[in-house]
């Protein structure tokens, strides 16, 4: 803060160690003459009173900026709040979202691929294997069989229509048929 010296007691420049008189400015803890409290970066005054510090030292807003905050993977800007660190990236929260829909992943699972967050639903109805029988999406074990892949529950028999559990089955038009139709 920057105030007069009423002169009553001696006060010293923290930074040329000569007595301030006039207009003095204290800041992290000391007196300086207001010209001499600078940026430890570019050195120039930090003449309002917005300065960030950093072990003790005052940096301006830019050089502060520029040597000590991440900067978001998504826009590149520097992030000045929360940081969500993912993926080995950091992000600002408004902009981990899911590739596709935009859907923030911020304290949600999500699955990554190329180096890209998606959202479960997303990732799944993009990447994942297709079921035979019912064309959706494999996120669970799948049964690998007449040259595809198979829901568990999507691979009964053609017939009866119950779930084909033994290892030997009989093939009908690409469908299983159970031991007991066959």
């Amino acid at each position: 803060s920057t105030q007069e010296n009423s002169g009553t007691a001696e006060i010293f420049c923290a930074v040329c160690n000569k007595s301030v008189e006039g207009r003095i400015l204290t800041a992290l803890g000391r007196t300086y003459h207001p010209e001499h409290f600078t940026c430890a970066k570019c050195k120039e005054p930090i003449k309002d009173s917005k300065f960030q510090q950093h072990d003790g030292e005052p940096y301006c807003e830019a050089d502060y900026t520029k040597l000590f905050l991440k900067n978001c993977y998504a826009c590149k800007q520097p992030i000045k709040q929360k940081i969500i660190k993912a993926l080995g990236v950091e992000w600002h929260e408004e902009h981990f979202v899911c590739t596709i829909c935009k859907k923030s992943l911020a304290g949600s699972s999500f699955l990554e691929k190329d180096g890209q967050p998606y959202c479960t639903t997303d990732y799944y109805d993009k990447f994942a294997d297709r079921c035979v029988a019912c064309k959706q999406p494999i996120t669970q074990q799948a049964i690998i069989a007449l040259d595809g892949k198979w829901h568990q529950s999507c691979f009964i028999c053609y017939k009866c229509k119950t779930p084909v559990i033994e290892d030997t089955f009989a093939v009908q038009n690409g469908n299983p048929i159970c031991t007991k139709c066959a």
